[in-house]
């Protein structure tokens, strides 16, 4: 669970900017949080509003950024990609700052780093709790110890592997997470008592899922299809229950020569897929024109298989089979959100969605939340949007502390404040107030008398 999200001289944000995941003050719809982790309670839904452009969706790359050093790091020889606040010529020399609050296997952390695009400056992880605070690791290149490890050392007994932690520790470049450096040189498998270390790192690879506008959602179900006649009724029941006009869905084998993706890239997949050593081993390839391929081996040989949907035919017993592309955008949407929605009730996941209701008519987005909210009364996942849709900005479906909204100030900056900063009644319809401006993250659409060049050609 994410706990709170701060950022600082990242792309639209000057200033330290903090997103958080605490409850407020409100006891209504308590199902809404989940209980408490050595006194930590977490929120599992929030809305972020704003207008075009004014940092929704960097505030989503932020976190985004971050999971992406965590995991995949930085070439050796390369810049840290990415731009700080441009609109601040103080910020040219200042550093950038991301940290992360997090709760997950019955612990809370605080992870975060300082760096530019040269190197991280600091790095550090503490567990938390609501009174206290525990380091595990800090590293800062100002200090003459640039890293302090005491607190794994002193648990681990063998000096060997003191002596690996602390070699890769020293190894780790100075454009490269340490979190990073423990992940790909196997320090696992060399080095005991370094569990907070790793469950860090589990977070950002197996809960934490960032998914954008275009991207497509092909984790969970979709992979277990053939193989599980449960899931496959349970998608069938989802398709038919947001009315998409959908009867069924199949894995239909095609021919390798018909589809629709370069065979390079299939022959590198069946590469990779061999190398796996694994007939239950998976992979989606999506060509653009909105069809899935999930591709298999067996027997060395690599079977291609195309995800179709089933309607009925007025006269006929049989059902006719649809390539996907021949779905609605809507469709399609709602098709990549099942699987989602699967996996949220699964537990232990977080999903952060940028412009979920891209395609989606008001009405399922309200109920896609509703349905979540409604389903987890006692799983720990969280459902985390940024939206431009107003009908869901209620209090009959969220709490204060879960509507989010991010203005710029008149230099630029992006800044986050919350409903919960507002004296609203529990039972007041804020959407009105939230068009009207009184919450300030709505366009300020300027004087048209002064699109001149209009009236010119008007004349």
């Amino acid at each position: 669970m994410l706990i709170k999200f701060s950022v600082e001289n990242f792309s639209s944000f000057n200033g330290r900017q903090n997103f958080s995941l605490l409850p407020g003050k409100g006891t209504l719809k308590g199902e809404h949080k989940t209980k408490k982790i050595k006194g930590i309670s977490v929120l599992k839904t929030s809305v972020l509003f704003g207008a075009n452009a004014s940092g929704k969706s960097n505030l989503i790359k932020a976190i985004e950024f971050g999971k992406r050093l965590v995991l995949r790091g930085t070439n050796p020889e390369s810049i840290i990609d990415y731009q700080k606040f441009r609109l601040d010529k103080n910020c040219t020399n200042k550093d950038s700052r991301i940290e992360y609050v997090i709760q997950h296997n019955g612990k809370n952390y605080a992870y975060g780093f300082v760096f530019d695009s040269t190197a991280i400056k600091e790095e550090w992880l503490f567990e938390v709790s609501l009174k206290s605070e525990v380091k595990i690791f800090e590293r800062n290149i100002n200090n003459s110890q640039i890293y302090d490890l005491d607190n794994i050392v002193k648990n681990i007994k063998s000096d060997e592997e003191k002596q690996f932690l602390k070699f890769i520790a020293k190894g780790t470049p100075n454009n490269q997470l340490f979190l990073n450096e423990i992940r790909t040189r196997k320090v696992k498998e060399n080095v005991s008592k370094i569990e907070d270390i790793l469950n860090v790192i589990d977070w950002f690879q197996n809960s934490l899922k960032v998914i954008f506008p275009d991207d497509k959602y092909n984790e969970g179900l979709k992979f277990e299809l053939n193989q599980d006649e449960e899931l496959l009724t349970t998608f069938e029941q989802f398709l038919k229950y947001f009315d998409t006009g959908i009867n069924g869905v199949c894995l239909e084998k095609v021919d390798f020569d018909s589809v629709d993706v370069p065979k390079s890239i299939l022959s590198k997949i069946k590469e990779d897929l061999l190398s796996k050593k694994s007939e239950n081993v998976r992979a989606s390839i999506l060509s653009n024109r909105n069809t899935t391929y999930f591709l298999s081996i067996k027997d060395t040989d690599l079977v291609v298989e195309k995800f179709m949907t089933k309607h009925s035919v007025k006269g006929q017993d049989e059902l006719e089979k649809f390539d996907t592309s021949d779905e609605s955008d809507g469709t399609n949407r709602i098709m990549d959100f099942i699987p989602l929605l699967m996996d949220l009730l699964k537990g232990d996941n977080v999903f952060i969605i940028d412009e979920m209701e891209r395609s989606l008519h008001p009405n399922l987005m309200y109920d896609l939340i509703d349905l979540f909210i409604s389903k987890a009364t006692n799983i720990n996942s969280q459902l985390i949007l940024a939206s431009h849709e107003s009908s869901v900005l209620t209090q009959k479906l969220l709490r204060k502390d879960e509507v989010w909204f991010v203005v710029k100030d008149n230099f630029g900056a992006s800044k986050l404040h919350s409903l919960e900063d507002y004296n609203v009644r529990f039972d007041k319809e804020i959407r009105k107030d939230y068009l009207l401006g009184r919450f300030k993250a709505v366009p300020r659409i300027g004087n048209r008398n002064k699109l001149t060049i209009l009236n010119h050609h008007l004349l």
